[in-house]
């Protein structure tokens, strides 16, 4: 009989297969991400980047969702809202060399990486017009990605503030008015006391499978150390999170044989050139994290009709086949 589990940060159940769970091989569904360097678009490209640190390269996207040019002004259609879509949506170009998984890129350029989100993300939010940045990587064409086989991440600056960021303030705000204590922080103390989901630990970070996981081997990656702004809170531990991100995607590419794969950076939104106003309790009750998501399954009716994910494995198995993978 399967479960049924409650996702406390967001209120969202989720079924969970236990009696007749699939193993984890049978999700093993072998792709050739590597493409020719002789038609890769990044290694031919002579184009400037708008921002280098070190070997990363940032570009502005070739086909942008968000543009620098008439500012955000909410309009009346009828009964609908329209308005540009002012912003920026820029390509972190991750390595010059024609490497596609970011699992096999050096420690530091990985590194480097994080910093570098971190960076944009303090420029973008000095644009007043900017609610939210989202730093986020599409690895293969399952997960959305160009079928270009060159490391590349993405970062989106946009004037309003997503739903599913919405949402997670709300439930963490609503876990904090009631316990008076981060969800995050508790979680983190919960997960390291029962150990069965917990994948990965190092001195700044815990990486382990969220309790309703939506997904088989959805990860989460939590700072053990509490702050609710990304750019901030990754100062001084770039090379820790390199090392554990880099490590998670080796037991993907291992264990998983190389799957496509998500990953979005979770950060808190701001307002008037970096404030909470509209959040006033935001830095107390919020808390940045990394959701990575290897695309082995699909979307279908039932979840699209009900807002319920099926997830046809239980967190606590996948998290034990990662942590025994030796890489």
């Amino acid at each position: 009989m399967a479960q049924i589990r409650k996702d406390l940060l967001v209120s969202r159940w989720v079924i969970v297969a236990t009696e007749r769970a699939r193993r984890p091989a049978a999700f093993v569904d072998p792709v050739n991400h590597q493409t020719d360097i002789k038609h890769c678009p990044f290694c031919l490209s002579d184009e400037k980047p708008i921002f280098t640190n070190d070997r990363v390269r940032v570009f502005e996207s070739g086909t942008p969702f968000f543009v620098d040019g008439q500012p955000f002004s909410r309009q009346k259609h009828g009964l609908y809202d329209i308005s540009s879509s002012w912003g920026s949506h820029e390509v972190v170009l991750e390595t010059p060399e024609h490497v596609a998984n970011m699992a096999d890129l050096a420690l530091a350029d990985i590194e480097k990486v994080f910093e570098t989100y971190a960076q944009r993300m303090l420029l973008h939010r000095k644009d007043h017009s900017i609610r939210y940045v989202l730093a986020y990587k599409n690895y293969g064409v399952a997960a959305g990605s160009r079928p270009i086989g060159h490391a590349r991440s993405q970062i989106m600056a946009v004037p309003v503030n997503p739903i599913r960021v919405k949402d997670k303030i709300a439930g963490a705000k609503r876990y904090f008015d009631f316990h008076e204590r981060c969800l995050f922080c508790d979680l983190i103390r919960q997960e390291r006391k029962d150990s069965q989901r917990v994948i990965l630990e190092n001195r700044e970070f815990l990486a382990l499978m969220p309790f309703a996981s939506r997904f088989p081997f959805e990860v989460w990656i939590v700072p053990k150390r509490h702050c609710c702004d990304f750019a901030v809170g990754i100062a001084g531990c770039e090379n820790q999170l390199a090392q554990m991100m880099k490590d998670l995607l080796l037991r993907f590419k291992v264990g998983l044989n190389d799957p496509a794969y998500n990953y979005m950076i979770q950060s808190a939104p701001f307002e008037d050139g970096g404030g909470y106003k509209k959040y006033p309790t935001i830095e107390e009750d919020y808390h940045w994290h990394i959701e990575l998501i290897p695309r082995l399954t699909r979307v279908a009716g039932f979840e699209r009709g009900t807002g319920f994910y099926i997830n046809p494995i239980p967190p606590e198995m996948t998290a034990e086949f990662l942590r025994e993978i030796r890489i």
